[in-house]
């Protein structure tokens, strides 16, 4: 798989065309993620804030269009700083907090590597990652099935590394990694022999993993990461490409668990200003403009925007709203 920290679209097209298509997919509007910036706006229509991005929009002349921010130049970063409040978290930082909640999982310190928090580095543990034999939940198994969430993701450094966000360097090897998923697919890989298990228990590692952004772009870009991540310890392992079915499935789980949201009001970016009702005055039938009382009170819950579905893989109910509940829902206990 691709090694570059910039991925290109093209590649992704030629070579995956199903799996770029999915991965721009959103499951709430079931249309495709949407750009939820002006930052492309300069580029003309199918650009703007509201365009929903598409294969034609990120391909060809295009396809190096979208860049992490760790390639991007200073005036860019600063400008989406600006526009965006758009900030960057050091790899050492995910490191050393990721290593935390796996000090409360496992009990004990330096599960997947010791720090230097001195030089902001780490040196990965040797050897099989142990599991508390005589403790309840707590096998390989429970681990890979733990859910973990990046809110506000970004490009998912917290839950993949496949560059240093400070250098923009790729890191390698693979053992280097400290995303939430980095860590689970290594105890995948240190755990199963064949192929077919891998496959089953990487599936759970990435079923079991979420993580929402606002800005379309970094979140094609974090989908992107956690895809090419699968990939990459798949094919440490076996020496081999992910088959094209398995891909193909794992591109839709990334699209459920990786999804456009405004992390403040829980809907759609920008959904709540869009909101309409009938008109009762017989001689004037414009729709009405309605005022969202969530954003007008500054509640949580009172937005009349679009909630956000997210994707339950574990449930066995055959109700939609179990299945897919609504992510404020879940916040609310209900």
């Amino acid at each position: 798989m691709a090694n570059e920290v910039d991925i290109s679209e093209n590649d992704l097209l030629r070579t995956h065309p199903v799996v770029l298509e999915k991965l721009l997919l959103d499951h709430t509007t079931h249309k495709n993620i949407f750009w939820a910036t002006d930052s492309y706006a300069s580029l003309g229509k199918g650009f703007s804030f509201s365009d929903e991005i598409t294969i034609a929009h990120i391909t060809g002349e295009n396809g190096r269009m979208i860049q992490p921010r760790a390639v991007k130049s200073a005036e860019v970063q600063t400008q989406r700083s600006k526009d965006m409040a758009e900030v960057f978290t050091p790899s050492w930082i995910c490191n050393a907090q990721n290593n935390l909640v796996d000090e409360a999982w496992f009990g004990r310190h330096n599960v997947f590597n010791q720090e230097n928090q001195e030089e902001h580095t780490w040196i990965p543990t040797e050897g099989v990652i142990e599991f508390p034999e005589d403790v309840k939940g707590r096998s390989w198994k429970d681990y890979v099935r733990d859910i973990r969430l990046e809110m506000t993701c970004g490009e998912g450094p917290y839950l993949v590394s496949r560059y240093d966000t400070v250098t923009g360097l790729p890191i390698m090897p693979l053992s280097q990694r400290i995303g939430l998923l980095d860590r689970k697919l290594r105890v995948v890989s240190e755990n199963t022999t064949t192929s077919r298990d891998w496959l089953k228990w990487g599936k759970e590692a990435l079923m079991s993993i979420y993580g929402f952004e606002w800005q379309g772009d970094n979140l094609l870009l974090a989908r992107e990461a956690v895809f090419y991540t699968f990939c990459d310890f798949y094919e440490a392992k076996f020496d081999k490409q992910v088959p094209e079915q398995s891909l193909e499935g794992m591109a839709y789980i990334i699209s459920w668990n990786l999804w456009q949201m405004d992390g403040l009001r829980m809907v759609i970016p920008g959904s709540c200003d869009n909101v309409f009702a009938p008109s009762h005055d017989l001689f004037d039938p414009t729709p009405q403009k309605q005022e969202c009382p969530g954003c007008k009170n500054g509640t949580r819950t009172e937005h009349i925007g679009i909630k956000c579905r997210i994707r339950d893989w574990r449930t066995t109910s055959k109700d939609e709203d179990k299945q897919k509940p609504y992510f404020i829902s879940l916040l609310n206990n209900k």
